[in-house]
C-alpha cells in the first residue's frame, strides 16, 4: 500500500509533529502509571477527552491507586460515574480492579497478553496500556488512527469490514517506531485529534499533504468509508416520579438492559408516545394507584445512545402517604438521601 521510504517520512514527521507542534495537554499524557492508564482509557472509551477529563480526575482523587477502586463500593462508583453513560465500562472498572487486587495483589499486570485478558480490555486499549506504561511496541488503532491512516494511505476499504481493519491494523504495527511506541501512539491519536478531524481538517497545517493520497485526489471529505449503518430503535419511557412530602420511590434497573444498575422513578415504557389521559388508564389499569391524582409534567428529554432513541415524558405525582399506592415499600427512600444514588442522565439533573 506504500513504499517503505513513505513509510519512514511519516514516521519522522509524525514524530517531529509531536516533538514541536503538538501542543493537546491532557493529565493522563505522558503518565507511565498502569493504573491511571486504564483508568483514562476506559473512560475515554465512547466518550470525548472533554468529557472524560472531570471524571478521571475525581476518580484519581478519590481512588488514587487501583486498590483504593477495588475496595469501593459499587453505588458509590456508579454515582460518581453518574452522567458518562455506558455503564458496562463502570461494571468492567469495578470487576478488573476486583480482580488484579486479588489476584495481582495489587499490581497492575506489565505484560500484554495479561492485560489484555482483563474484562473491559480489548487490542486497543491493551495496546495503549502496554505501551504508555511499559514503552511495549504494540500500535494502537482507535477511530482516529483509522482515520489518519485510511486518508493518508487513500483506502477504500470500509474500515468496519474485516480486511480494511486487518490493513489499517497492520499498517499500523508497520508504522510503529519499536523504541518509540508511548510517543509514538500518543502523537498519532492527538494528531487525528487535532488535525486530521473528521469534519474541517487542517490539511493546510498538515505535513504529511505532499505525500496523502486522500489530499491528491480530493477524497478527504469521502474517507474513511464505512459500510454498515447503524439501525436506531426509538423507544418511549413515561417516568412518573411520585412522591410524599419527605419521600420519593425509585428502583434499581437490573434487567441486562441500558442503564443496569442505575436508578429510576416508576417507568412504564410504551410503543408511541402517551398523553397524561393514556398514561393514567395504564397506571389504573395496572392497579399501581390507589385513587386517581393528577400527573404534573416536569420535563420532556430525548437521549440519543449509540443504537436507541430514548424519548422520556417525565411526571410527577404527589401523594400523602405511601398507603395510596400499591408500589413495594422498601423503595421509598428519603428525600435527604436521594444524591447518593446514581440515576442515567435523562434524569440525574432532576434528582441532583
Amino acid at each position: 500500500m506504500l513504499s517503505n521510504p513513505i513509510k519512514k517520512k511519516f514516521t519522522s514527521a509524525l514524530l517531529d509533529w509531536h516533538a514541536h507542534e503538538n501542543f493537546r495537554t491532557l493529565p493522563w499524557k505522558e503518565e507511565s502509571d498502569p493504573y491511571k492508564i486504564w483508568l483514562s482509557e476506559i473512560i475515554l472509551q465512547q466518550t470525548r477527552a472533554e468529557q472524560g477529563l472531570p471524571y478521571y480526575l475525581k476518580f484519581i482523587d478519590q481512588y488514587p491507586t487501583v486498590t483504593d477502586l477495588a475496595n469501593a463500593k459499587d453505588d458509590e462508583i456508579f454515582k460518581l460515574w453518574e452522567g458518562l453513560g455506558y455503564y458496562n465500562r463502570c461494571r468492567n472498572l469495578l470487576t478488573t480492579a476486583r480482580y488484579i487486587k486479588e489476584q495481582h495483589q495489587g499490581l497492575f499486570p506489565n505484560q500484554y497478553d495479561d492485560i489484555i485478558h482483563l474484562k473491559g480490555v480489548g487490542s486497543y486499549t491493551a495496546a495503549a496500556i502496554a505501551s504508555f506504561a511499559y514503552n511495549m511496541p504494540y500500535a494502537v488503532v482507535d477511530g482516529n488512527v483509522y482515520r489518519v491512516l485510511a486518508r493518508f494511505a487513500g483506502m477504500e476499504l470500509p474500515i468496519d469490514g474485516k480486511e480494511g481493519k486487518n490493513i489499517i491494523t497492520a499498517l499500523a504495527q508497520d508504522l510503529l517506531p519499536k523504541n518509540k511506541a508511548a510517543a509514538y501512539n500518543q502523537a498519532i491519536m492527538d494528531f487525528g485529534a487535532s488535525i486530521c478531524k473528521p469534519q474541517n481538517p487542517l490539511c493546510n497545517d498538515c505535513p504529511f499533504q505532499r505525500n496523502c493520497k486522500a489530499f491528491y485526489d480530493n477524497t478527504v471529505a469521502l474517507l474513511p468509508i464505512k459500510a454498515k449503518k447503524i439501525k436506531i430503535r426509538k423507544r418511549y419511557f413515561n417516568f412518573i416520579i411520585i412522591e410524599t412530602p419527605t419521600q420519593i420511590w425509585i428502583e434499581k434497573r437490573t434487567k441486562a438492559d441500558i442503564w443496569r444498575d442505575l436508578h429510576q422513578p416508576l417507568l412504564i415504557e410504551s410503543e408511541k408516545k402517551l398523553s397524561p389521559q393514556q398514561l393514567k388508564k395504564k397506571l389504573i389499569a395496572q392497579e399501581l394507584l390507589t385513587e386517581v391524582l393528577p400527573l404534573v409534567l416536569l420535563d420532556y428529554k430525548e437521549q440519543k445512545l449509540s443504537h436507541q432513541l430514548i424519548i422520556s415524558t417525565i411526571y410527577n405525582i404527589k401523594i400523602n402517604n405511601i398507603k395510596k399506592c400499591s408500589l413495594p415499600k422498601l423503595n421509598w427512600v428519603s428525600k435527604r438521601d436521594i444524591h447518593k444514588y446514581a440515576f442515567p442522565k435523562t434524569l440525574s439533573e432532576i434528582f441532583n
